[in-house]
């Protein structure tokens, strides 16, 4: 192997246990939750829909408030951080982005849907 081969070797060990340390910590402040549990809890909490309007336009969970990730820094006063905060983007990736910023900010209860909007069969608008 020659000195190209051992950089590229270390880059994509580095981004697996980067990526295995983030699982865990996010593990421990975010539920993912699949989408009959998800169902259960969501009406006596804050559903958050973390796409764009577009998106949010084109189709959402029946209930949910539009607040895309993009502008969720500029509106958390629109959350309540004492009240569980359910989130769902179109995959994952958004929500849980989302849930980050939340638990920086202080936040306690957060729970994803897990496979997103487009694996939700319930209700939707």
């Amino acid at each position: 192997m020659n000195g190209n081969w051992w950089a590229i070797l270390a880059i994509l060990v580095v981004l697996i246990a980067y990526t295995i340390f983030r699982t865990i910590r996010q593990s421990r402040y975010l539920k993912v939750l699949d989408e009959e549990e998800f169902r259960k809890g969501y009406r006596k909490a804050q559903l958050i829909d973390v796409r764009e309007p577009q998106e949010f336009k084109n189709g959402h969970i029946l209930g949910a408030r539009n607040i895309p990730a993009t502008q969720l820094k500029q509106r958390l006063v629109e959350i309540r951080p004492d009240k569980p905060v359910y989130l769902y983007c179109q995959g994952g990736t958004r929500s849980a982005k989302a849930a980050d910023l939340l638990h920086k900010k202080g936040y306690k209860h957060i729970y994803q849907l897990k496979g997103g909007f487009k694996k939700w069969t319930g209700k939707v608008k």
